[in-house]
């Protein structure tokens, strides 16, 4: 009984996290393809993201997306 419940609670933070992970490189994919100028960058910017999908989400983040005014 206690395996069954452990695994439950073992599971259910790790499947939370990776639905945040994937609406955070969604969130990133869809800026870059929506906010990037037509470019060669904007198509390597969208390729990183798709190949490297926690690094190079990440590093649009912190590196390329554009600060807009809140």
């Amino acid at each position: 009984m206690f395996d069954r419940l452990n695994s439950f609670l073992c599971s259910v933070p790790g499947s939370l996290l990776q639905v945040v992970f994937f609406a955070f490189w969604l969130w990133m994919l869809i800026d870059c393809l929506m906010n990037q100028p037509s470019s060669p960058e904007k198509i390597v910017w969208v390729l990183v993201i798709i190949l490297l999908p926690c690094l190079g989400a990440l590093l649009y983040f912190f590196l390329k997306k554009p600060k807009r005014p809140l």
